[in-house]
């Protein structure tokens, strides 16, 4: 078996409006894809940090987390720089999770519009 490392999975999501709904919403599915994509389970999972840009308040993201079972991970949300022309209404995770996998086979995952922060990491 391959020795088991720490590695960081990301992932971004962006909603349409400022409401607590559309934030679970979105940091459930983001969390749900990186989850299916890199095969984890709840247990593998060391931490995870959310963020926010200024123009989300409406909520706490990691309460996603919360409503998936994850009840024992350490959760983090944090506010994301306020950087002039950066993407707006954006949800980022850090996933920090014990894997075999190498950095290489870790499936990042952006959506919507958040997809154009890395379109380095499209699949080929």
């Amino acid at each position: 078996m391959a020795e088991r490392v720490l590695r960081g999975i990301r992932g971004a999501i962006t909603v349409e409006r400022n409401s607590a709904e559309e934030i679970l919403a979105a940091s459930g599915e983001l969390l749900d894809a990186i989850i299916k994509e890199n095969d984890i389970v709840a247990e593998d999972i060391a931490s995870i940090i959310f963020t926010m840009t200024a123009d989300l308040d409406a909520c706490f993201p990691a309460k996603a987390a919360r409503d998936k079972g994850l009840k024992y991970v350490p959760l983090l949300d944090a506010l994301e720089l306020n950087v002039p022309g950066s993407l707006a209404r954006c949800i980022r995770i850090l996933v920090h999770v014990n894997t075999a996998r190498s950095q290489k086979e870790i499936k990042h995952i952006y959506l919507k519009e958040a997809a154009r922060l890395r379109e380095d990491l499209k699949p080929d």
